[in-house]
């Protein structure tokens, strides 16, 4: 166990800070400290030149052995572990979109599930952009044409995924060029096991071309899908306010954390807790009521539509449970860490899986049938409210920290409070960018890394960025570390925003950084992206926006498959530490250089936030140049005489 006094170097928010002391006086191991006994990786490991594809090795590149057994050398093994991490990732995502898009289905064809659509405008403007026909239709009938088009992505196998239309043509036009336009997200998972099964693909940039085929496959399908049919299923994110980090458990209450990322399950706890059956349940039990808080992107779905504070980031989620204080963890796929069920044994907490694709040894598994999801959600409540009476009380700390934030940027509701009811638009941003107000849109995405102070990286690149007037976006824990940071409110523009930042954000209510949603609603961003273009003055295609991304501090193969859609879309993305590719030259050099001749967007590692900041604000400015708008710009007031001239 590390020293209470090497605590403060492990995270930057004091609550973090606080929990990892607790957990060294508890006894209980975390992430932070696996991390220390790992932190000397394998070196062929880190740099991408070990191959273990085939049992002839595994093989290690070395200069005295440049070549594997089967004559492979460097740059065909980086560009395999490459290509496998980006399918990795689209998989990933994409599984979740399908899992939204086969529910969504269902209620389509008539069949009995626990769920309904909450918003029918969702379903008429998101078939509109498929071009289906919605004049004089039935609502069911629209919708039944719409997941007929989600599932055919997955499944089609000659013809180009129809999600893609939704890009801007002239990006269509470029991919079409490269021959990177992807088919069914399926097919193209397979493809890419298959191009780097021993013995198939050997040319690293035909293996690297088609991880940005897929990549499109995921950015520009799958997780565009999981996107529009939750919000379909579950609402359309809108601005509201509530709160983040540890603080938001209660000691008097049953405290029930959701973790993962599919929300169908903790959209239905979210609306179980307030029914009065539970409310008297949790009462009879000696609690005052019950709290429910999220982890991770679960947190950030059921954050988005309805209200429930998130307790933590993805390296919270054992933090958590030394509390004390969390009754139960419910959890479901994607960055559920092994060890809760090992920490969860010290407390009273229960932690409970709910499918049969994710189990965790030490878990107890739930049945949980979407058919009577509400049933099942009342049941794990009830659950939660029978462990009250197991409770620790000389266990419990529960730290002092929360923030206010302000979320549910969906991109209607950008629209709606940049012109309201009736002048919903981009146009306002658009202006405020053309006029130097704003010099560009940066998106954060992305995950918690022990290898870095966790969310430092994070909270100083935000903190540089909008007092460079750069408008924020964020998805995933990235914007859970500004809300803990207390950077999600418009009050922080006041304090950190440049000049002409500040005068957008009073005008409008907005914070300098939007909270637009969970890791797969990153799709909100490339929405916000082709909105910005469809409103024009500022080109015609993505890449040619002042916009980046960035990935702060990398931990998943979901990681990687969006930087690759990201720069195949045109956005420069800085990325916190190198993939692992630094032992392959040609494909290092393919990555951040070569593929700007061909996206006009490249891949950046930069390991110092502050650089990072200062580079991408070089890019901005690079584009705002070539778009004919880096000028400062002042503000005139017009006299009476001057207004009637301009009329």
């Amino acid at each position: 166990m590390a020293d209470a006094s090497a605590y403060s170097n492990k995270a930057d928010d004091v609550a973090s800070v606080e929990m990892l002391e607790k957990a060294g006086l508890d006894c209980i191991e975390t992430c932070f400290d696996r991390y220390e006994t790992q932190k000397n990786h394998c070196k062929f490991g880190k740099e991408g030149t070990c191959c273990k594809i085939c049992y002839m090795g595994p093989c290690r590149i070395t200069p005295k052995s440049p070549k594997g057994v089967c004559g492979a050398d460097a740059d065909t093994i980086a560009a395999r572990n490459f290509l496998r991490e980006v399918t990795g990732g689209t998989a990933s995502h994409s599984d979740h979109g399908r899992h939204v898009a086969l529910l969504l289905k269902e209620i389509a064809h008539g069949k009995e599930v626990g769920y309904e659509v909450k918003d029918p405008q969702a379903v008429v403007e998101i078939a509109k952009l498929y071009g289906i026909e919605t004049e004089d239709r039935e609502m069911i009938d629209v919708l039944r044409d719409l997941s007929d088009i989600f599932i055919g992505d997955f499944t089609s196998q000659e013809e180009t995924i129809q999600t893609v239309s939704l890009a801007p043509q002239k990006t269509r036009t470029t991919w079409a060029g490269l021959g990177v336009m992807p088919q069914g997200i399926d097919r193209m998972c397979v493809e890419a096991m298959h191009r780097t099964h021993m013995g198939v693909d050997h040319d690293y940039k035909n293996l690297l071309m088609h991880a940005f085929r897929q990549s499109i496959a995921n950015g520009w399908g799958g997780s565009r899908i999981a996107s529009m049919a939750s919000d379909i299923l579950f609402g359309t994110p809108r601005a509201l306010r509530t709160e983040v980090n540890l603080g938001i458990l209660n000691e008097k209450n049953v405290n029930i954390l959701v973790h993962g990322h599919e929300p169908t399950l903790s959209d239905m706890i979210a609306i179980a807790v307030k029914d009065p059956e539970i409310t008297e349940y949790a009462k009879a039990a000696g609690a005052e009521g019950v709290t429910v808080g999220g982890i991770c992107c679960t947190a950030n779905e059921i954050l988005m539509r309805h209200g429930i504070p998130i307790a933590g980031n993805f390296l919270q989620q054992e933090l958590a449970l030394v509390t004390g204080a969390v009754e139960m963890m419910i959890v479901d796929v994607q960055c559920i860490m092994p060890s809760l069920p090992v920490v969860a044994e010290h407390y009273h907490t229960k932690i409970v899986g709910t499918t049969e694709m994710a189990k965790t040894i030490g878990a107890e598994a739930f049945d949980f049938s979407e058919a009577r999801a509400f049933e099942c959600a009342k049941e794990l409540v009830k659950m939660a409210i029978d462990n009250f009476k197991n409770r620790k009380p000389d266990l419990v700390k529960i730290p002092d920290k929360k923030e206010t934030v302000i979320a549910g940027f969906s991109v209607r509701e950008i629209k709606y409070m940049l012109g309201g009811s009736f002048r919903a638009s981009f146009r306002p941003l658009n202006d405020a960018i053309i006029q130097n107000r704003i010099k560009g849109v940066v998106g954060i995405v992305g995950c918690n890394n022990p290898k870095f102070k966790t969310d430092w990286y994070c909270n100083e690149l935000v903190k540089e960025l909008v007092k460079n007037n750069v408008l924020v976006v964020e998805t995933g824990c990235c914007a859970i570390a500004s809300g803990k940071d207390g950077k999600l409110t418009p009050e922080t523009a006041l304090e950190y925003a440049g000049h002409g930042l500040k005068e957008v954000c009073e005008a409008v209510g907005i914070p300098p950084v939007l909270h637009m949603g969970s890791c797969v609603d990153n799709t909100r961003i490339l929405e916000a992206c082709t909105e910005i273009v469809k409103e024009g003055g500022l080109g015609d295609s993505i890449a040619g926006l002042p916009a980046a991304g960035v990935c702060p501090e990398l931990m998943s193969e979901k990681a990687v498959s969006i930087s690759c859609y990201c720069v195949a879309t045109g956005l420069d993305v800085f990325i916190g530490h190198p993939f692992h590719i630094t032992g392959a030259q040609n494909v290092y050099k393919f990555l951040t250089e070569d593929v700007r001749e061909m996206f006009g967007a490249s891949m950046h590692f930069v390991e110092d936030p502050i650089e990072a900041a200062k580079q991408i604000v070089e890019v901005l400015d690079a584009k705002r140049e070539k778009l004919g708008i880096n000028k400062k710009y002042e503000r005139k007031l017009l006299e009476q005489k001057d207004r009637r001239e301009v009329a």
